[in-house]
Parts: structure tokens; sequence; C-alpha cells
């Protein structure tokens, strides 16, 4: 275990700010803990509930890749390179920052909170074209298995998907 780093989930920073109640893995808005800033290229791992109708305003990014995982609820998303999605439960959606971008997130529910996991990673490389991917896993295929999400062959082969057929 001399490798092993453990965070007990109660050791968390926690911000509650009425719509929306986060726990902070790392160093976080107002939530700053020295020995937490990040681990390796993870930057952030949060824990969001977000009230219903409730959502984060416009607002900047640069130079991060950004994921959000909806765990429960809708979470609408819109941003300055013209994309408009509901990522649901099941979708995984990726946004690479770059040279900037600006978006807003809100729960698209107005009966019920939407939670989701907000993970930011440093990219290997600064100041690239913004993009953006949502993907939709299928729950079969993580049934008694691990199911990779993320990686950055992963977020390679999808943009150059993308990037073959015309859409970037």
């Amino acid at each position: 275990m001399a490798n092993t780093i453990i965070h007990k989930s109660e050791s968390r920073g926690d911000a509650n700010h009425g719509w929306l109640h986060s726990k902070h893995t790392f160093s976080f808005a107002n939530y700053h803990n020295p020995e937490r800033m990040h681990f390796g290229v993870l930057r952030v791992l949060n824990d969001d509930f977000v009230e219903a109708g409730m959502g984060f305003g416009t607002h900047p990014h640069d130079n991060m890749e950004i994921i959000s995982i909806p765990l429960e609820g809708d979470l609408e998303h819109k941003d300055s390179i013209g994309n408009i999605t509901v990522i649901k439960k099941g979708d995984v959606q990726i946004m690479s920052a770059g040279t900037g971008v600006t978006h807003s997130e809100y729960n698209k529910n107005k009966d019920k909170p939407v939670k989701f996991l907000q993970i930011w990673i440093f990219p290997k490389e600064k100041d690239t074209k913004p993009r953006y991917d949502q993907i939709t896993l299928d729950e079969k295929d993580r049934h008694n298995n691990f199911q990779q999400i993320v990686s950055p062959m992963r977020m390679m082969q999808v943009f150059a998907f993308f990037r073959i057929h015309g859409f970037i």
C-alpha cells in the first residue's frame, strides 16, 4: 500500500449553494486544501447535485478536458461552438476547451434533481481548437466488467470519426 493514497468520502470538500450541492475531491472553487490540488493530470473530480430547473450560467474555460457523466436525471449543455445537447444517464460528454469556450449546463428536469460527475483533466497539448463529443454507453457492456469511458485513444478515435465525416 506504499503507492496508495486513500481519501475517504467524508474528507472531501463540501459546498452547498442551495441550488447546487457539490462534493470536491480536490481543491475547487471555495474549497482549498493544499494537499489536494490534483492527482497527476486529474484536476477535478466533483460529485454534483443540481436542483430541478437550476444550473450553471454561461462561463468560460480554456486548456482543460471537461467530462460530464450524469448518474441521475438530464443535463442540458449549450456552448459557444454551437452545441446544444442533453446528456442523460448512460451518456458521457467530453468538451476540450482548448483555446477557449464558454458554456452553460442546466438541469433539464423541472421536477427532480440531476446528479452527475464532473471531471477535469489537464490536456496533453495546450491551445488546441475547442471540441465537443457525446457518447452513449450500453449498460450491458459493463455487467460484471469494467467499461472504459474516457482515454486519450478513445477521444482521438471519436474526434477522428467526426473529422473524417465532416462534422468538425
